[in-house]
Formats: structure tokens, sequence, C-alpha cells
């Protein structure tokens, strides 16, 4: 065990060990408060996106043609919105409408 910067820290477990510093300027706090909102909204925005491909593929592998039709204008909808917002990069939500719009065809 060695001690640093006020840690104990087994140097076997943690070699690369760096220990996180607090902001110290006003603007740093205020900025960390900003980014753990916005990480909250990114997680929801990711996990609907996520939830939608999820129910989609479930039809598909249903083989439920018509509900899939159904629900593919909610699906590219909700890619789109999560790609305007940067989460996913707007050729990522392309080539998943599209693919997704292949097997339903296919079906």
């Amino acid at each position: 065990m060695s001690k640093i910067i006020n840690y104990l820290i087994d140097l076997y477990k943690f070699s690369s060990y760096i220990p996180a510093h607090m902001a110290n300027t006003k603007s740093a706090i205020k900025r960390i408060r900003r980014i753990t909102k916005q990480t909250a909204v990114n997680k929801a925005r990711k996990s609907r996106y996520k939830n939608a491909l999820k129910k989609m593929n479930l039809l598909i592998e249903n083989k439920k043609k018509s509900e899939a039709l159904k629900f593919l204008p909610k699906l590219n909808s909700e890619l789109m919105k999560v790609a305007k917002t940067g989460i996913i990069k707007k050729q990522n939500a392309s080539r998943n409408v599209s693919r997704i719009t292949k097997k339903i065809s296919s079906l």
C-alpha cells in the first residue's frame, strides 16, 4: 500500500489509478451540474431509441408485417430525433431504418 494524495491505494490492483480532482472554480462547478443533467437526458433518449429498435425487431421476429409497417414511421421519427440531438450519428440512424425496411419487405 502506498499513500497518494490522501488516498490509500493498492498499487498492484490499481496501477494506473489517478484520483479525480474536484472542480475549484465557480464555472467548473456549474459545468459539472449541467453535465450531470444532460447525461440523464441523453440516457433517457438513448433508452427510448433502443426500446423502439427492440420493439421493431420483435415484430419482425414474430413475422407481424402489418404491425411492423405501422410502427416503421414512429421508429424512423424516434431514430431521427436521437440523431438530431447527436446521441447517434445521422448515418447510423439511416442505416438502421434501411436495414429494418429491407427486413420488413422480405417478410
